[in-house]
């Protein structure tokens, strides 16, 4: 046991580490994702179709695609191909809500153009006597279709026997 007031050599050396020079931090490789994948052969089938790989050598490297692990196998399978061309995308079509707008404006400036009695009040007439006969014919082909037990079927009045007839059974 040591004496009070006097340091053995033990205590007053310091901890000696044995620590290795510090290597450069190298992260691990980042592991591939399916949209990365399927990013790599989206290119590889453009290729294709831009005539710049056999449909063997797609294939040869679009296996090696699904089978990559890290994304870093990835760029190698592409790396022999021109950038892909960016085509701009057409403009959508408008749609109904402009067409819409457009019928209910014409509508309206012809029942206005029939309230002061122009020549459009015959014409539109016309126009609304023939679009309720169609709204009509239409809906009563509906109500038919649905109402009705379809084709085939006999069961009226005199066709219900045994035979699907009148109910006799052959001469007798």
């Amino acid at each position: 046991m040591p004496m009070a007031g006097r340091t053995t050599a033990w205590q007053t050396r310091a901890p000696q580490t044995t620590a290795r020079p510090a290597a450069p931090a190298v992260a691990p490789p980042l592991r591939a994702s399916d949209d990365d994948r399927l990013a790599a052969v989206h290119r590889l089938q453009d290729a294709v179709g831009r005539g710049l790989l056999t449909p063997d050598e797609c294939s040869d490297r679009m296996a090696a695609a699904f089978a990559a692990v890290h994304v870093r196998d990835l760029p190698p399978l592409t790396a022999d191909l021109p950038p892909a061309v960016v085509v701009a995308a057409a403009p959508a079509p408008p749609g109904w809500r402009p067409l819409g707008t457009l019928a209910w404006q014409q509508l309206r400036a012809s029942v206005a153009a029939a309230r002061h009695g122009g020549p459009a009040t015959w014409r539109l007439a016309l126009a609304v006597l023939i679009a309720m006969v169609l709204l009509l014919t239409v809906l009563s082909l509906v109500a038919q279709g649905l109402y009705d037990a379809g084709p085939g079927d006999f069961g009226g009045p005199g066709f219900g026997g045994p035979d699907g007839f009148d109910g006799v059974r052959g001469p007798g």
